[in-house]
């Protein structure tokens, strides 16, 4: 049976908890979440799970990552069930903190980005990566976990991650994991709830699109090309898209002819109200 796990609210308590796991010789993996967990959430815990001795998932809805103009009121917060999903998993710790622990008053720092932080995302939503990187250093310091979980649907947030991660030489792995999705193959996202009945119908054209994308990449068509027929076809279901692009994998630049690398195809599109990502291997 497993026991509920211990919630913590300072980074103070954060630091002592995992500072004695450290002490009796354990390792620690983070989970850091914004809450309104679902299954591709929990497949990093279950991942986790298999690589170290301790998880501390953290809950944040981290308001340096919105825009004014973003949902940062009317995104999910349901911290009794999210604490309960963990503790049916064996979760030992959950940190839960404040905006105001977070960001006391006169805050005065923030991690400022380049590299693959640059673009596709930055485009739309410039101050997106700082609170991100921030929020991700302040909790990698506050806990010193020896690894840290992250989904591949924000595929561009992980390799900033790990960027910053590197760059500030950090004492973390940051683990990426492929992206869970539902039968319809949409990704799994906390913001799928925003969606109405038909719009989720509709969403499915997302990650088809993608892939029909991907398979003409694959089969030798002009990348440019296989990306403007994408992106008529995601407007002509609904979609308003913002971009369809592909990149290098590891780098996320633009590749150049007779680029080698890994190759990334990356999306983000609103339907209605909702702003949906995506991203596969091509």
């Amino acid at each position: 049976m497993n026991h509920p796990p211990i919630v913590l609210r300072t980074i103070s308590d954060l630091r002592a908890n995992t500072a004695s796991w450290h002490s009796e010789g354990l390792t620690v993996g983070m989970i850091p979440t914004m809450g309104a967990l679902h299954d591709g959430h929990l497949a990093l815990v279950a991942e986790a799970r298999r690589r170290v001795d301790r998880i501390v998932a953290t809950i944040f809805v981290n308001p340096a990552q919105f825009a004014p103009t973003e949902d940062f009121g009317a995104y999910p917060r349901t911290e009794a069930s999210d604490v309960a999903k963990l503790a049916a998993l064996g979760v030992e710790a959950v940190f839960v903190p404040t905006a105001q622990e977070m960001y006391p008053v006169g805050h005065a720092t923030t991690i400022s980005l380049a590299g693959p932080a640059l673009g596709l995302e930055t485009d739309f939503r410039p101050h997106f990566f700082t609170g991100v990187a921030t929020v991700v250093g302040k909790l990698l310091i506050g806990g010193f976990p020896d690894i840290a979980m992250f989904g591949e649907k924000d595929y561009q947030q992980l390799l900033v991650v790990r960027q910053m991660v590197a760059d500030l030489h950090l004492p973390t792995e940051i683990v990426g994991l492929p992206t869970v999705r539902e039968t319809d193959g949409l990704a799994l996202s906390s913001r799928n709830a925003y969606l109405s009945p038909e719009e989720r119908r509709t969403a499915a054209s997302l990650p088809e699109v993608l892939n029909e994308t991907a398979a003409a990449i694959r089969a030798g068509g002009n990348a440019g090309e296989a990306c403007r027929a994408g992106l008529a076809k995601l407007k002509s279901v609904g979609f308003r898209p913002d971009y369809l692009e592909l990149r290098n994998a590891l780098t996320l630049a633009a590749p150049t002819p007779g680029d080698a690398g890994p190759l990334r195809l990356l999306v983000a599109a609103w339907l209605g109200k909702t702003r949906l990502i995506d991203n596969i291997a091509v």
